[in-house]
């Protein structure tokens, strides 16, 4: 089992919720999140007054899979989220050593 772990621009979860729906993924969390990368902030002009934002803000999604579906989970979250632009996000893939499902009480690859 692996956790899949993608930060990425708000207005693109539809798509990427799309995607993941195409898959037959039925389970994500999502948090709202800010902060910075390459992209190192942007510049927001506010009544006439121009500011730098330092931390930006993005989506992060956790979503756990069977190790088997990594490479098309990864897949239908880069092509939801991309724009060509810079600031799309990043994914990164952890092992997940057990999941419990608390109603049932199911664990392993059953409790996904």
């Amino acid at each position: 089992m692996k956790l899949i772990i993608a930060i990425i621009k708000p207005h693109r979860l539809d798509a990427v919720q799309d995607n993941l729906r195409d898959l037959g993924i039925s389970g994500a969390t999502v948090t709202e999140v800010r902060g910075y990368g390459r992209q190192k902030g942007q510049t927001e002009i506010y009544r006439g007054a121009e500011y730098q934002i330092h931390f930006v803000p993005k989506l992060k999604l956790e979503i756990a899979v069977p190790s088997e579906h990594v490479e098309s989970t990864i897949d239908a979250i880069a092509k939801g989220a991309q724009t060509g632009k810079i600031g799309d996000g990043k994914v990164f893939v952890v092992d997940l050593k057990e999941s419990v499902r608390i109603r049932t009480g199911q664990t392993g690859r059953d409790a996904l």
